[in-house]
């Protein structure tokens, strides 16, 4: 988005809030964007460019170019008056804004909309080496690349993001592990013309969206249609993207006018449809409201993409045998595959570390980077931080949890290479942009507490117009120039 389109978006937002008789600074804490004062101009923008004030020194690594790592690295500019800072990322379009896709597969924005080159947002003074991390040696402060260079460093900051694993899904095992930005070939060979999209990759969202109008073409053709959409059984980004596929293809079927011909169906692994109850109560009025059905553990194993079907592993606990000394019955889980016909199939991926970095001495047995929930450093090696997707904090890995974990992790670290312990704490906070509909959005905020922590005295369950406008014209430009110049 060039400066005009961010101009003429904030005076959209104005004209509407005004109606609403909120100011923009209000509209921006009721979009937990409390520090993009930036944004506003003038002296508050000033105010909040913080000073170097670190004499600090080291060689500072960063795996990872994404929203994390760049947004880190820059705010370590911002602070640190000598910096030493590397980032290691193979994919020069690395921070891609990601939460646009899935407007691009509901044909709300065009690819070229979140589509970014690294360099553009590199921090003055960072080298950034076109290379992926394949071995690490905390013990010798040692990274080995793919291009078999060894680099060393004092401190470590991991941020590569995570895998989608579609391999682990049976008829997908061609497409192996893939990426959000990364290429999508495999992907669309796989998929083909078949209904079955992905809003998780840039140029599946693409593809998705012409699927979508076949599907809706249909319905509008007097076929009787199925849609139906998953959620796995791992950790994934951004919690609330299953759903809001699902909200924004029941909104194109209304616009069409061929709601009636569509069945929509929801296949979720957990058994609630969100973790916060409030608005898990307040998803399900919805999908009532919107005639959108669901159907809890059920696990997305398998793909026969020939017939069209989906099979799910379906899940239940059952008593087994009583155990007399502690007085209760075991509980065995049971399974059963559960076959079910598609015309659209919106599949959310199992998603994990990557296995060079799951999987060696700084991951763990569940393989995300295990740190302190609250610092961010690593629980064995004190040098090590990481965020994002891939550190294993039990909330949010959205764009928001990283506007509020950057700021964490550079204090902790600052205050490591001053050789102070880390004080800084992240506190869960989470914010999720949940769209319902066409001009619609319940803004989903929360932290460790898993109960609502809203920015402003407005209910949080209700779906608000302003929310919109803040998603589809604040959010993208407030990343741009708030948290990828370390200061948003």
């Amino acid at each position: 988005m060039a400066k005009n389109e961010l101009e003429e978006a904030l005076e959209l937002v104005d004209s509407e809030i005004k109606k609403a008789g909120i100011s923009r600074r209000d509209a921006f804490k009721l979009a937990g964007l409390g520090s993009a004062a930036f944004l506003m101009g003038g002296s508050e923008a000033e105010a909040n460019t913080e000073a170097k004030a670190s004499e600090a020194t080291g060689k500072i690594v960063i795996v990872g170019g994404g929203l994390a790592g760049i947004s880190t690295a820059a705010r370590l500019v911002n602070t640190l008056s000598n910096p030493d800072i590397t980032i290691i990322e193979p994919n020069p379009k690395s921070v891609a804004y990601q939460p646009g896709t899935t407007l691009i597969a509901s044909g709300v924005y065009k690819r070229e909309d979140v589509d970014y080159d690294t360099k553009d947002f590199l921090p003055k003074g960072v080298t950034l080496l076109k290379d992926r991390a394949v071995d690490f040696n905390p013990e010798a402060n040692k990274i080995e690349l793919e291009s078999g260079e060894t680099l060393t460093y004092d401190f470590l900051i991991v941020a590569a993001g995570l895998a989608l694993d579609y391999g682990a899904i049976k008829g997908f095992e061609e497409i192996g592990d893939a990426y959000s930005a990364g290429d999508a070939s495999k992907i669309l060979k796989v998929f083909g013309d078949t209904g079955i999209t992905s809003v998780y990759n840039i140029d599946s969202a693409v593809a998705m969206w012409e699927q979508m109008q076949k599907f809706i073409q249909k319905a509008k053709d007097g076929q009787k249609v199925k849609g139906v959409f998953t959620d796995p059984n791992t950790a994934i980004k951004c919690g609330g993207a299953p759903k809001k596929v699902m909200y924004l293809t029941n909104a194109r079927l209304n616009e069409a006018k061929a709601r009636a011909n569509a069945e929509l169906t929801f296949y979720a692994d957990s058994g609630k449809l969100f973790g916060v109850k409030e608005y898990a109560d307040a998803i399900e009025k919805q999908f009532i409201a919107r005639d959108m059905k669901w159907n809890f553990n059920h696990n997305l194993v398998g793909v026969d993409i020939s017939k069209k079907i989906a099979i799910f592993d379906k899940h239940w606990q059952e008593k087994g045998a009583y155990d007399k000394d502690l007085e209760e019955y075991e509980m065995v889980t049971k399974h059963q595959n559960v076959e079910v016909p598609f015309d659209f199939l919106h599949v959310t991926p199992p998603q994990k570390a990557p296995d060079e970095i799951g999987k060696s001495a700084i991951g763990s047995a569940k393989g995300w980077v295990p740190v302190d929930k609250e610092t961010l450093q690593h629980v064995k090696y004190k040098n090590i931080f990481s965020l994002g997707d891939i550190a294993a904090v039990p909330m949010g890995k959205t764009g928001g949890t990283v506007r509020k974990q950057y700021k964490v992790l550079v204090d902790n670290l600052v205050s490591v290479m001053e050789g102070k312990e880390p004080t800084a704490k992240f506190a869960g906070y989470t914010v999720c942009p949940l769209i319902t509909d066409i001009g619609k959005v319940m803004l989903a905020e929360f932290d460790w507490t898993a109960k609502p922590t809203p920015s402003f005295p407005l209910d949080p369950t209700q779906e608000r117009y302003i929310w919109w406008l803040l998603k589809v014209y604040l959010l993208k430009p407030m990343t741009q120039y708030g948290m990828l110049s370390g200061k948003a």
